[in-house]
C-alpha cells in the first residue's frame, strides 16, 4: 500500500469512526506523536519534533473542542483539566528540552486509553454505568486533518 492510499484509508477511518471509537483514536496519536517527537529529539531533527509536538497537541485541542460541560457535567470538567496541563506540560518540556515531560504526559494518556476502553467496551465490568449512560451522546473530536 503507497502512501497516499493509506492516507485516504486512514482519513476514512477517521470519518466512518463513532465518536467512541474516535477518542481512543486521539488518545493513540497523542501518545504515537509524543513518542516521535522524544525520538527525532534525540536525532537532533528540530523541525520534525516540531511538528510531532504540533499534532499532538493539535489533537488535545480537538478533544477540548469536543467536551461537552452540560451533559459530561463533572467528567468534562476533569478531561478538560487534564488537556490543559498536558498542553502546558508538551509546551514547558519542549521548551526546556526535557522529554521526560513528553514521557509524563504519554503515561497519563495510555491511562486514559485504558479507562475509556474499559467504559467502552467492558460491558460487564461497567453494566450498571453503561445502562445509565449509553443514551448520552459523546462529541466527534474534530481530527479530520490532525490524525
Amino acid at each position: 500500500m503507497n502512501f497516499g492510499s493509506f492516507k485516504t484509508y486512514r482519513q476514512t477511518d477517521i470519518l466512518t469512526a463513532d465518536p467512541k471509537r474516535l477518542v481512543l483514536m486521539c488518545y493513540e496519536g497523542i501518545i504515537q506523536n509524543l513518542d516521535m517527537a522524544k525520538q527525532y529529539y534525540l536525532k537532533d531533527d528540530f523541525e520534525a519534533k516540531g511538528r510531532a509536538i504540533q499534532r499532538s497537541l493539535d489533537i488535545v485541542n480537538a478533544l477540548r473542542e469536543a467536551l461537552n460541560f452540560e451533559q459530561g457535567g463533572e467528567i468534562s470538567r476533569n478531561l478538560d483539566r487534564i488537556y490543559t496541563f498536558a498542553i502546558r506540560h508538551i509546551l514547558r518540556g519542549d521548551i526546556k528540552r526535557n522529554i521526560i515531560a513528553f514521557d509524563e504526559i504519554i503515561a497519563i494518556f495510555r491511562e486514559l486509553k485504558s479507562a475509556w476502553e474499559e467504559a467502552f467496551f467492558n460491558r460487564s465490568l461497567n453494566k450498571d454505568y453503561l445502562d445509565n449512560n449509553s443514551k448520552k451522546e459523546i462529541n466527534r473530536p474534530n481530527i479530520e486533518n490532525v490524525l
